[in-house]
């Protein structure tokens, strides 16, 4: 089967797009990796998203995919290893299977940097985390220590300080960039303690990670930490991309105005693409262009 569009990832921008295809009658499929939904899935709460005064990420995204399908659009859950563009035809490898389309849109969004310290692969998911929502319960009354200043660390926080004993911020400028509301609100907490100009240097401990080595202005401190959380920026998912020439030097696609790359046929969305603000309403607003403009392509085949 030759499809219209292939969509690569179930996130915010790879859902609008989705739904959009659909409705413009394309022959779209989607292809995901893991849970629809990408980062917005680990994230407490949302205030700021137009038409949802309060909701949870879970719900959101859950909302987002469950109209993705019941307007039947083709979804499936492997991970594409590959890509080929061939003139009008582009080739889209997962799981061994080759599948052929007129256009390829990249959602794949970007993960969560790590700081590539010692000790924090031993802990990975064993005491270090990246995600508050769904490890957060397990430090109940406990001591945790978060690493960032943006608004992740700053949202995050503000969803641990009502289910640890104690929070340790670790920011490596003098200030929190988060938004000023946020910071607001989270300087009003009492459990919390903020160290600034301050960076990672390992991570500790013998049965479990126990304690957050950190190197400050005036000098070297030992947290006591039964959890950490890191919210240190993000990496763009483009490891198989590297063959099509169209990220920058960070790994970020680099896109026109219209979501195109510089490969005739190809498309990129959302938090992959090289940008300057990542919020689920710019995703989601560059799924709506990206399938608009891929519309106008495909009538000039």
């Amino acid at each position: 089967m030759l499809y219209d569009v292939i969509i690569i990832g179930a996130g915010p921008a790879g859902i609008t797009a989705g739904i959009y295809a659909k409705r413009a009658n394309l022959n779209v499929l989607v292809f995901e990796k893991g849970a629809p939904g990408g980062q917005i899935l680990s994230t407490a709460e949302i205030e700021n998203y137009p038409g949802f005064k309060k909701t949870t990420g879970f719900e959101l995204a859950s909302s987002m995919f469950e109209h993705l399908l019941e307007l039947g659009v083709e979804v499936v859950y492997e991970e594409v290893t590959d890509i080929m563009s061939e003139e009008n035809i582009k080739k889209v490898v997962a799981n061994q299977i080759t599948y052929e389309t007129k256009a390829v849109l990249f959602a794949t969004g970007a993960i969560p940097r790590r700081l590539g310290v010692a000790g924090e692969d031993l802990y990975a998911s064993n005491g270090i985390s990246w995600c508050a929502i769904c490890d957060g319960p397990l430090y109940k009354d406990k001591e945790v220590v978060v690493i960032g200043g943006g608004n992740s660390a700053v949202e995050e926080s503000l969803f641990l300080s009502n289910i640890v004993k104690h929070i340790t911020l670790v920011q490596n400028l003098d200030h929190l960039t988060a938004d000023p509301k946020a910071v607001e609100l989270l300087k009003k907490v009492k459990n919390i303690r903020f160290i600034y100009e301050a960076k990672v240097k390992e991570f500790l401990g013998q049965n479990g990670l126990t304690h957050v080595v950190v190197q400050t202005k005036d000098g070297e401190e030992v947290i006591k930490a039964d959890g950490v959380f890191e919210y240190v920026g993000l990496e763009p998912v483009t490891s198989f991309v590297k063959n099509l020439n169209i990220t920058n030097q960070q790994g970020y696609i680099v896109v026109k105005e219209d979501m195109s790359t510089n490969v005739k046929g190809i498309f990129s969305a959302g938090d992959v693409n090289q940008k300057h603000i990542r919020q689920i309403v710019t995703a989601v607003s560059d799924g709506a262009i990206a399938i608009q403009n891929i519309t106008k392509y495909l009538e000039s085949l």
